[in-house]
């Protein structure tokens, strides 16, 4: 097949998704929220029942990704277990039991010519969601979009297509059950990164793209989207530790922000910490963080001979890694700075016992999620209550940080009235 004659066909399988979606989408617009939690309920425990060839198919793909050679990080994000499965199974069911967010009357206001406006939410409608590596983002992708009332095409990661098409047979197992098209949830079903570029320019039937992933990929969503698109940036986070930070629990915060889990976006990347503190602090964090690689500007070296040299392309890189980098600074306006110029603007946090400090750091700092004495790890809309979350937005527009239930809504007027003109 020529390559012209593979674009075409990969064209006219996103026009047909599309089609799919837009349709299902209008039947999914009058579900009732007993539908729509049946289906999500029914979708768990296919998950929980269908965990054996869930389990097989991942380890094909873990299995791939092992012998590319991809990093320890990466084949974590992509690897399932009972306990993930399990996770993901009651995300399901913790999404049904959340309010739907449908139908919410926003505001009501009367106009003096006896008009009557409601502004209620409503379905964003159809939802591109592209995503790398993490099979569990297509089953919380889809439960978010159904619970919100939009259908939603999945282009997942190629290295975990396996796995994402039993999850996607499980969720159309709760739709099916529900009297729901199976339609609201579909999957891209091919390796060929053509499908990406196509979904972006699918303007006539996808309302929204959401990326997931590197930053290579919003990149590429920039660069190449006709369509709306909601950006989840990589997570160069940071934590500042001030002067009056109490060490003991900066060491057990910043253990749990880089180690937990390394691959996940809301693991801390860089650490700046106040000049005052630095000879006695960063010894001790040395020996906390055990096999973790610790790069760090000349005055950090001079702290501890274990702590390599940075570079300045270690300020601004997300290592999903054990690696992690150190700036010492001179104080809080020094501090940031250095954040505002490397962030991602992500999540950064400042560990402190100084309320006032701390106030000042959540102010100043424009990132889409700001912490006070607590791990970035807790950037995580199920952290957050939500249920789960589609990603972090870091941008400015409709929706900034965990993209949960309600953020997947816009709204619209409804206006009533008695026969009125306008003059």
């Amino acid at each position: 097949m020529s390559n012209d004659s593979k674009i075409v066909n990969i064209e006219t399988m996103i026009e047909t998704l599309g089609k799919q979606a837009k349709a299902a989408a209008k039947a999914l617009s009058c579900a009732t929220t007993e539908q729509k939690n049946k289906a999500l309920t029914v979708a768990a425990g296919a998950l929980r029942q269908n965990m054996p060839a869930l389990l097989e198919a991942n380890a094909k793909d873990v299995l791939s990704v092992k012998q590319a050679g991809k990093a320890d990080s990466f084949i974590d994000r992509l690897e399932l277990t009972p306990e993930r499965i399990e996770g993901m199974a009651v995300a399901l069911e913790d999404i049904a039991k959340l309010d739907d967010p449908v139908g919410r009357v926003l505001a009501k206001f009367d106009r003096p010519n006896g008009l009557k406006i409601t502004r209620v939410s409503t379905p964003i409608g159809v939802i591109g969601m592209i995503y790398e590596s993490r099979p569990n983002v297509g089953a919380d992708a889809g439960a978010l979009c159904l619970k919100s009332g939009n259908t939603v095409i999945l282009r997942g990661g190629s290295e975990s297509l396996n796995s994402t098409r039993i999850i996607v047979e499980c969720m159309a197992t709760g739709l099916r059950a529900a009297d729901l098209p199976a339609t609201c949830i579909q999957l891209v079903d091919t390796d060929d990164r053509a499908a990406v570029t196509a979904l972006l320019r699918c303007a006539d039937y996808v309302d929204l793209v959401i990326p997931r992933g590197g930053r290579g990929l919003v990149e590429l969503v920039r660069n190449e989207a006709q369509v709306p698109t909601l950006l989840h940036l990589d997570g160069n986070n940071h934590i500042y530790v001030d002067k009056d930070a109490d060490l003991a629990k900066a060491l057990s915060i910043i253990k749990n922000a880089k180690l937990r889990r390394t691959g996940v976006c809301g693991a801390t990347e860089s650490l700046v910490i106040d000049k005052t503190i630095a000879t006695e602090f960063l010894p001790l964090l040395v020996n906390t963080l055990d096999n973790c690689e610790v790069r760090g500007d000349l005055a950090a070296q001079a702290c501890d001979s274990r702590i390599n040299t940075a570079t300045d392309a270690d300020w601004d890189t997300e290592y999903l890694d054990a690696i992690i980098s150190v700036k010492v600074v001179e104080g809080l306006e020094e501090a940031l700075s250095f954040i505002d110029i490397h962030s991602s603007k992500h999540t950064d946090a400042i560990i402190t016992e100084n309320d006032e400090t701390a106030e000042v750091f959540l102010r100043s700092i424009d990132s889409a999620i700001v912490m006070h004495n607590a791990s970035t790890q807790f950037a995580d809309g199920g952290e957050f209550g939500m249920g789960a979350e589609i990603g972090i937005a870091t941008g400015k527009i409709h929706a900034r940080g965990p993209v949960g239930l309600e953020q997947l809504t816009i709204f619209k007027y409804r206006v009533a009235g008695q026969g009125q003109i306008r003059a």
